[in-house]
């Protein structure tokens, strides 16, 4: 399973896995968007080809070149966050009666689709920055986002800044675990443990009930 892993991370296609993965998890959040760009990023840190490869790479004398590039995964990241957060969007605003049913069955949409307009309407969206790195938050905001027709503009910038700030965070842990922990299984669970702390801390916010009105 390492060499397999090695092999993904050691292609130009790691790109297009890690941006498709991500573009397509605000439909199904079982994709595992963020541990492919950790795992990356780990690869990366340790200038290998492969988590786990660099004794081999060391013992041949040789440190082998075709690592993922952390600027290129933080680009293709943000990108296909923002992409995937704008498809949502466009698909809720223009899903009709069917899809607004579909919502007001829902609880969660329903509630995040409340606090969310309220949180656009008073000119900030920290909600949209937080819901990313809640599991299903991106969905949950951006179908919500979408179905309460909120202007685009309104949207946007958020997303942008929520899709930055995840794909920074996740870069950066698969980076620094692998210089602090090296290029191994340590470093790698180490990593997804604060990615997924970070979502459950993030899950807590989002269930909070909304401030009322001074």
């Amino acid at each position: 399973m390492l060499d397999s892993v090695g092999l993904l991370t050691a292609s130009p296609w790691i790109y297009a896995v890690v941006a498709l993965s991500v573009l397509l998890d605000v439909f199904l959040p079982v994709l595992p968007s963020g541990v492919l760009v950790i795992t990356a990023a780990t690869a990366a840190a340790a200038g290998s080809t492969a988590v786990g490869s660099a004794s081999v790479a060391a013992a041949a004398g040789q440190v082998p070149h075709e690592v993922p590039s952390l600027v290129a995964l933080l680009l293709c990241a943000t990108t296909a966050s923002v992409l995937g957060d704008l498809v949502a969007y466009r698909v809720a605003r223009r899903g009709g009666a069917r899809l607004d049913r579909a919502i007001a069955r829902s609880r969660r949409l329903t509630t995040a689709q409340e606090r969310l307009g309220t949180a656009l309407s008073r000119g900030g969206g920290l909600l949209v920055v937080i819901a990313r790195f809640a599991p299903a938050g991106r969905s949950v905001v951006s179908l919500g986002a979408g179905a309460a027709h909120r202007k685009v503009k309104e949207f946007l910038p958020w997303s942008a800044l929520a899709g930055m700030a995840w794909a920074g965070y996740s870069v950066g842990l698969g980076y620094f675990g692998g210089q602090w922990l090296g290029a191994t299984w340590v470093a790698l669970v180490v990593s997804l443990i604060a990615l997924f702390g970070a979502g459950t801390l993030a899950a807590y916010v989002m269930r909070r009930p909304a401030p009322g009105p001074a």
